[in-house]
């Protein structure tokens, strides 16, 4: 321990050993530095004291001179006696060397040295006095009696400015130049303390240099890194070195022959040498790998990584090459089943990301050419193509589906032919068998010809030498039918070429035979769904209706519209949405649509209607959760609807809305609307009010109702959909609606839309007031006669004569059943539209209920009366009460009565009485 202590003060006296020459070094640095400063010091510290000794000089002489006791005393008999006194003083506060007052012809009047007093001032006098006459000091180095000293020369002046004399100030060059010696001590001290630090920092210096080099000393380091080096660049065997930033910090001799890099290669990044990416990658990864193959130019590398950093090295890592091109054929072989490998990965990448079955075909022929075969062809069953269960027959009759790498060749049959493989081609030999079937020399043989010998001749003609043709099955089906073809340009096909031909081709028969069931899926859901879809508009004057309805791209769901006419002139109009895709959701809609068409036809407010369906939305799901385990079938997971009903003779639209997006209006002027319609929870939920909104419509306003796939997509929020839709409605108002819905379908659906899509367009129709009459009915029997009379009047005015007589005993029943039963106000109202509608409103809110009268009853025969002469006939509730309508057909042969209404009256009697 006493020796290593001891070693490290040895070395520095040493002048052989790298510390003693760093410690030598520095002491010369330090010398030299010490010298610098020592001369700039002495060079600055002689012009500041030269500085500071010219404004003391100076000073002390103005100061003296200006006293005006100077210059009486330069008037009195004895100026020396009165002023050398105060010189004097003043010399010795001021610490300067001498102050001389001297008269205007330079004789001394004051002298510290008095044997010196009147005699003549030294230096230039002259100029001195010039510049005292002009008011101006004067400054100079002279040689004086107490040697070279700053002289500054002052002027006193009398009170009325003359010049009476002067004052001059020295300081002696010796006294002020002697700051130089007393900061020589500090100088001197810093720089011993200099060299102890020097001597300090290399002895750590050598300590840290003998621990990194495990106490070997230069002699042993220059032989160690001598025998090192001449290993490195010996070995048969490459070495690079990377440090933490990826650049090559050193490369033997082999690693420069194998990647054929230069020689000035040091200090540059690896991935700009031209070396592979996939070497480059694996270097800079700091991964470690163990015999890892690299193509690099037209060798076969093992590569080897491991990190630096493992020993507590620098951060880095090393990478030793191995050149293996000696194994060239296993390395070909090696070549084709990573690329086979990587074939087959990208096969399970690329096919079957859709479910679309020529699509999906014909991805399988773009991974597979060109690079397995230069054409590929894929053949389907016609049943597959159509998306139903495929079934053997014989004659294999199948479908081009698709075509790449030669579609313009000849030879090849065209996508959309038909074509029978005939039993000796190797197509219906492999179909046969169930396996694949290889032709190695198309020259050589004529069966593979058979189907079609002149496209057998042109293919030949075009180069085509080798085939393997693979059957497409699938859970033990048959679906079609793969054929490989190479050209002369390509090798041809070998035996070990069928496995991977076979493993491709199964893979793309399980996509295939998926996106064929998903088809078969859809195709059911989709006529599912139009089935349960209007398939027309009704007849109704009160609304010109259009619509759009765009089925989902993944597949159906359920979105659903309907157009519904009312008694009164009146039509209702509903858009829904149930939530999710498929047969479930078709099914839902279905039943949901079903419900409102059996509301509706209660004639119910729009908010008691979606209560009523919000009640059956959750009914249905409470019976669905008991047994939905059971039977694998969900519940109604989510469902919107927006009810409107419009009335055309008044303008009136009430609408309410549950979870689902509110209308758009149209104005006649082209403007763009959105109605505020109170928002309420989607059906299902339950206990939750719907709340209604009230909108009076000019003739031609267009009422826009749509589902949230319209305006809602992955690509767009729906704030910005219902944007673009008003942009896209107000482009296209005064069209038609039909116009109006192509319009905003090209604005608004993607080219693949997410969800499907219900548009609504209705433009609204007011009834003329010249087909509306209404009374009003005092509770008087005698009413009776009179209301008969004029509806019979209004009725020949309108030209329906035919039907007067039935419509008056409709009229007499109501009207009399009314004064009897209800309750005022009473009114009579009669409507021409389509039909003739009569409608008898009072304040009681008893509904009459038809049935058949006994032979003892008094009454009840005149409702049935009334069934029987009209076409149809109801309720509905009003918020003062009820309307009893009926509606009849304009012309008396639309619903003539094949008895007359006597016969309907007797026919009421029960015989069985008598």
């Amino acid at each position: 321990m006493g020796q290593q202590s001891w070693a490290w003060p040895r070395s520095l006296l040493n002048p052989r050993s790298l510390a003693g020459q760093v410690f030598i070094l520095q002491v010369v640095i330090v010398v030299l530095l010490v010298v610098a400063a020592v001369t700039a010091l002495a060079l600055q510290a002689k012009r500041d004291s030269k500085q500071a000794a010219e404004r003391r000089s100076l000073s002390v002489a103005e100061t003296f001179a200006s006293s005006p006791a100077v210059a009486r005393a330069m008037k009195s008999c004895d100026p020396t006696a009165v002023l050398q006194p105060q010189a004097e003083a003043v010399r010795k506060q001021a610490k300067v060397d001498y102050v001389v007052v001297f008269d205007l012809a330079g004789i001394r009047i004051t002298h510290p040295d008095r044997k010196l007093i009147g005699k003549h001032v030294v230096g230039a006098f002259g100029a001195a006095l010039d510049d005292a006459r002009h008011g101006r000091s004067f400054t100079e180095v002279i040689d004086g009696p107490l040697g070279p000293a700053v002289d500054s020369t002052a002027p006193i002046n009398r009170p009325d400015g003359a010049l009476v004399g002067g004052v001059s100030a020295g300081i002696t060059l010796e006294h002020a130049e002697n700051t130089v010696e007393r900061q020589m001590p500090v100088l001197l001290g810093a720089a011993g303390l200099g060299l102890v630090l020097a001597a300090g920092s290399t002895g750590l210096v050598t300590r840290r240099l003998r621990r990194q080099t495990h106490g070997l000393g230069q002699a042993e380091m220059t032989r160690m890194y001598e025998h090192h080096d001449a290993v490195l660049h010996a070995v048969r065997e490459g070495v690079v070195i990377l440090g933490s930033e990826g650049r090559l910090q050193l490369v033997n001799d082999e690693a420069r022959r194998l990647l054929e890099l230069p020689h000035d290669v040091e200090g540059r990044a690896v991935d700009e040498v031209g070396l592979p990416d996939r070497l480059v990658e694996l270097m800079r990864s700091g991964r470690s790998a163990t015999d890892e193959v690299h193509h690099v130019g037209n060798r076969l590398l093992a590569v080897n990584v491991r990190s630096t950093e493992r020993a507590g090295g620098p951060c880095g890592s090393v990478a030793t090459l191995r050149d293996t091109t000696e194994l060239a054929s296993l390395s070909g072989r090696a070549e084709i089943a990573g690329e086979r490998l990587k074939l087959l990965y990208e096969s399970g990448v690329r096919i079957g990301t859709t479910l679309d079955v020529v699509r999906t075909a014909e991805e399988l022929a773009e991974v597979a050419a060109p690079r397995f075969a230069d054409i590929v062809t894929v053949d389907l069953l016609e049943a597959v193509v159509a998306g139903d269960e495929p079934s053997v027959h014989a004659g294999w009759r199948m479908r081009r589906t698709a075509v790449k790498g030669g579609p313009g060749e000849p030879g090849i049959y065209p996508i959309g032919e038909l074509i029978h493989f005939v039993s000796t081609t190797p197509q219906a030999m492999a179909l046969e068998n169930g396996g694949a079937a290889l032709v190695a020399d198309l020259t050589r043989t004529v069966d593979w010809s058979d189907q079609d010998r002149a496209r057998g001749a042109a293919l030949l003609e075009a180069g085509v030498r080798s085939l393997v043709t693979v059957p497409l099955r699938a859970r033990g089906v048959v679906l079609g039918m793969v054929n490989f073809w190479r050209s002369a340009d390509s090798p041809p096909f070998e035996e070990e070429d069928l496995s991977f031909a076979e493993e491709v081709t199964a893979r793309a028969a399980v996509c295939i035979d998926n996106a064929r069931r998903y088809a078969r899926e859809h195709a059911m859901a989709v006529t599912l769904q139009r089935s349960l879809l209007p398939r027309g508009l009704p007849e109704q004057d009160a609304l010109d209706v259009a619509w759009r309805y765009l089925p989902a791209q993944a597949g159906v769901g359920g979105d659903w519209f309907d157009v519904i006419p009312l008694p009164g002139a009146r039509v209702a109009l509903v858009v829904g949405d149930v939530v999710g895709h498929g047969l479930h959701a078709a099914a839902t809609m279905g039943r949901l649509r079903t419900a409102v068409h059996n509301f509706s036809s209660l004639d119910l407010p729009v908010d008691e209607l979606l209560g009523h369906l919000d009640e059956l939305v959750t009914r249905i799901d409470s019976e669905e959760d008991t047994d939905q385990e059971r039977r694998g079938w969900e519940g109604v997971t989510g469902a919107t609807c927006l009810y409107a009903i419009y009335d055309s003779v008044s303008g009136l639209c009430t609408m309410a809305r549950a979870g689902h997006p509110g209308p758009a209006l149209v104005g006649p002027d082209g403007t763009v609307g959105f109605p505020e319609v109170p928002p309420s929870p989607p059906l299902g939920l339950g206990g939750h009010p719907f709340e209604t909104t009230e909108l009076r419509l000019t003739e031609g306003t267009d009422l826009v109702l749509f589902t949230d796939g319209l305006v809602e997509d992955r690509g767009r929020d729906i704030d910005t959909g219902f944007g673009m839709l008003g942009t896209a409605l107000a482009g296209a108002a005064g069209r038609s609606p039909d116009e109006m819905c192509r319009a905003a379908v090209e604005a608004m659906v993607p080219e693949r839309p997410s969800d499907d899509i219900a548009l609504l367009i209705a433009r609204t129709c007011l009834l003329d007031p010249s087909r509306v009459a209404d009374w009003a009915v005092a509770q008087d029997p005698a009413e009776v006669g009179r209301l008969r009379a004029e509806c019979g009047a209004k009725l020949r005015e309108w030209g329906l004569a035919d039907i007067g007589f039935s419509t008056e005993l409709i009229l007499s029943e109501l009207i009399t059943n009314a004064i009897r039963y209800g309750a005022p106000p009473i009114r009579l109202r009669l409507l021409r539209d389509r039909s003739l509608i009569c409608e008898v409103a009072d304040g009681s809110s008893t509904a009459p209920h038809l049935r058949r009268a006994t032979s003892m009853d008094e009454g009840g025969r005149g409702l049935f009366l009334v069934a029987h002469l009209a076409q149809r006939w109801g309720t509905r509730y009003v918020p003062g009460g009820k309307v009893i309508w009926t509606e009849q057909p304009l012309n008396d042969a639309g619903a003539a009565p094949v008895e007359t209404p006597a016969d309907v009256l007797l026919d009421q009697f029960d015989d069985s009485g008598f």
